[in-house]
């Protein structure tokens, strides 16, 4: 179903249809989704009405992005729960998806554990299945006030790092609202500088090979009005040696314990350049995506893509344009193995900063995140977080 974008008042930024939503037609509960397969070419959803049709979702990319990947294992337990399916079988099944993603456990787990909470109370199914649905529901709500305060904490850490605004900022992959309960997290950032009058330039990597910048960043920049140019992703480093980038945005699929940040493969080299040039590199994340129990960047387990992603341009799925199914056209030799994780680990010491809804850490270190994890805090000294 292809519905278009409704517009706000005059003057406002148009408005976006969700990333996720819970609906309850007549036939039944569904957890409904913006296929984000088939964007910029067309706005449309999918709906889920079990687990199995969720997981193809998640797996195919339809549904993506670390904490948006966490509600939609909430949501989908509840999913199970409220259609009378196999809670645990569903829960594991969601939980296994993906594997690199720590959001994707954590919601299921949250949702999951409300529902045997319920049962262990004497609640019946009917009463188990609400208790999972408001888990997945109150989820929702504090991952959209976490990116609202990411967006704030990271905005003061770019003004603190890079006095006199006009920042030029260089994202990777997709951090926005397509990603979150709320405006995203790197992304927000850059969106919070765009209307403090302070974004200058919003560099977008083209995010290889599935184009994630190209397909879903430039998407919402241009929804949003900002400055923004889209590069190849090989093209950062003649950015960087030009002097065109004041900072480096990223978001994280998950963060291990000693500060190690797992990103979209791209981000670590990224990180060396903005080393070697002396240019802020700052993760956005919420705490949800930091792994204690993952005790460094070597122990997480980083996902393998498909090689046909790599060998074969992909276009965006479209009814509209007669694409089923999103098939590519072949660029290199049939038969040739290719080489496509899905992310990359960048070590701490390559990291300023990392931005979570409990405040900025700066250096990065195994016990600023744990203070992190604990609550609240503030880190206001920039003297010092710029890569030597």
């Amino acid at each position: 179903m292809a519905d278009q974008y409704a517009q706000n008042a005059v003057g406002a930024e148009p408005s976006m249809l969700p990333s996720l939503r819970w609906d309850e037609p007549p036939e039944g509960p569904v957890l409904v989704l913006l296929d984000q397969t088939r964007l910029p070419v067309e706005e449309a959803e999918l709906v889920c009405t079990d687990v199995p049709a969720l997981v193809r979702a998640i797996r195919t990319l339809a549904v993506r992005g670390a904490p948006l990947l966490g509600l939609a294992g909430a949501y989908g337990v509840a999913l199970a729960a409220v259609r009378g399916f196999d809670v645990e079988d569903a829960a594991e099944q969601l939980a296994q998806a993906r594997p690199t993603a720590v959001n994707l456990g954590y919601g299921v787990r949250r949702a999951r554990d409300a529902y045997r909470s319920a049962v262990d109370q004497g609640a019946d199914l009917e009463q188990a299945a609400a208790a999972a649905l408001a888990e997945a529901r109150e989820l929702h709500r504090e991952d959209a006030e976490a990116s609202s305060r990411m967006a704030a904490i990271g905005l003061a850490l770019l003004d603190e790092l890079l006095p006199g605004g006009g920042h030029r900022i260089l994202t990777h992959c997709n951090t926005g609202a397509l990603v979150s309960g709320g405006e995203g997290t790197a992304f927000a950032v850059a969106l919070s500088a765009h209307r403090a009058g302070r974004l200058r330039r919003l560099w977008v990597d083209e995010t290889r090979p599935l184009l994630q910048g190209a397909r879903l960043t430039a998407y919402e920049a241009a929804r949003r009005g900002m400055a923004y140019t889209l590069l190849t992703d090989n093209a950062a480093g003649s950015l960087f040696a030009a002097g065109e980038v004041d900072a480096v945005l990223i978001g994280a699929d998950r963060i291990a314990a000693d500060g190690s940040v797992a990103n979209k493969v791209g981000s670590y080299p990224l990180a060396v350049l903005a080393k070697y040039h002396h240019v802020p590199f700052v993760v956005v994340a919420p705490t949800t995506t930091i792994d204690l129990a993952c005790p460094d960047g070597a122990s997480i387990e980083v996902e393998q893509r498909p090689g046909q992603e790599v060998t074969e341009l992909t276009a965006p799925r479209s009814a509209v344009a007669g694409v089923d199914g999103g098939g590519g056209m072949p660029v290199a030799p049939l038969g040739t193995q290719a080489y496509n994780p899905a992310f990359d680990i960048t070590p701490p010491e390559l990291v300023t900063a990392i931005v979570t809804e409990n405040g900025a850490l700066s250096p990065v270190t195994g016990e600023g995140i744990a203070e992190l994890c604990a609550g609240p805090r503030r880190v206001s000294a920039a003297q010092g977080m710029l890569p030597g």
